[in-house]
């Protein structure tokens, strides 16, 4: 069994103190859309409107609302008929999914993708669980996927966390298998682990994202608020400047002509499409999109606001 506790696997492997290192402080939960209560423990507003605990909104009244929620001083002044929409308390887990796939293990800035979305997952548990959520997912590894329940307690939550340690670690240095998870298997399995109203987190590269995994995206954004990590490499966005640079998927090596203007732009093109894909999806379906790439602290996640500027060949976040 390898160790992999020294210095010379830093950013090629997580290991478990460097994502429990990653535990922000001050962090009490989620508010996307300002439609999470984080001050009580598992208590959410759901997307679903009717007569809860909390105030949300007035609007005009519509036959066949309750007369008892008509707001009369609204509607004394003026002049309408305005009802009272409430938010129903019901508690939403987390589900987190994290790619720690062949392709994952790549990286030119500080770490490989695959242990930087490992951090960015253990980021987005830690706040879960500060926040009282019951917190858990699906580890995508070479070898296969694992799968674990929401769960509140931290002896658990410690479990899930270690679980994505060892997948940057499943199989490192070894020839990738024949036929590692897809994209779309992730999702399905993630799908059918969630109900509505849950919070889930994709921390991948989505490079296999095809009809199969849009498919799969788009029933798990029917019924849960979605948000999407696109964990990527500078270098994938754009070739260097200039040069011929031999590329290998570790077994065939071919070479990569970077003085070619039309290499660079199919190059850049490509990327942009799987990008674009993945964006216009969440776009469409309200999905958040979070570009992530490496060299990034995975922290920012929870201030994307400051990931709004323009990177080398590659778009800032939406």
């Amino acid at each position: 069994m390898t160790d992999f506790s020294g210095a010379a696997f830093y950013g090629l492997v997580a290991r478990l103190d460097e994502l429990i290192a990653t535990r922000p402080g001050g962090a009490d939960g989620f508010s996307p859309s300002a439609r999470v209560r984080t001050h009580q423990n598992g208590g959410y507003r759901s997307a679903f409107r009717g007569r809860g605990m909390e105030f949300d909104e007035v609007r005009a009244y519509q036959p066949g609302d309750d007369i008892r929620t008509i707001d009369w001083r609204v509607t004394a002044r003026t002049g309408r008929t305005h009802t009272k929409l409430f938010q129903e308390e019901r508690e939403r887990p987390v589900l987190i999914l994290l790619d720690a796939r062949t392709f994952m293990r790549f990286g030119t800035r500080d770490t490989f993708k695959s242990v930087l979305a490992a951090k960015a997952a253990a980021v987005l548990t830690w706040v879960s669980m500060e926040g009282g959520d019951r917190v858990g997912g699906a580890v995508v590894m070479p070898s296969g996927i694992v799968s674990h329940r929401p769960q509140r307690s931290r002896g658990r939550i410690l479990g899930f966390v270690k679980a994505m340690a060892e997948a940057t670690q499943n199989g490192f240095g070894a020839p990738p298998p024949r036929l590692e998870p897809t994209l779309a298997e992730a999702i399905g399995r993630l799908r059918q682990g969630s109900r509505p109203g849950t919070l889930v987190f994709l921390v991948s590269d989505f490079h296999d994202f095809d009809a199969a995994a849009a498919r799969e995206l788009n029933r798990l954004s029917l019924q849960c608020q979605v948000t999407n990590v696109f964990v990527f490499d500078a270098l994938e966005a754009a070739t260097p400047r200039g040069g011929h640079y031999p590329v290998s998927d570790g077994e065939a090596i071919s070479s990569l002509n970077a003085d070619s203007a039309a290499v660079r732009a199919a190059y850049a093109q490509r990327f942009a499409a799987r990008r674009d894909a993945v964006e216009a999806l969440s776009r469409q379906r309200g999905m958040a999109f979070i570009p992530l790439q490496t060299g990034d602290d995975p922290a920012i996640l929870l201030h994307p606001e400051r990931m709004q500027r323009t990177r080398s060949g590659v778009r800032g976040a939406a």
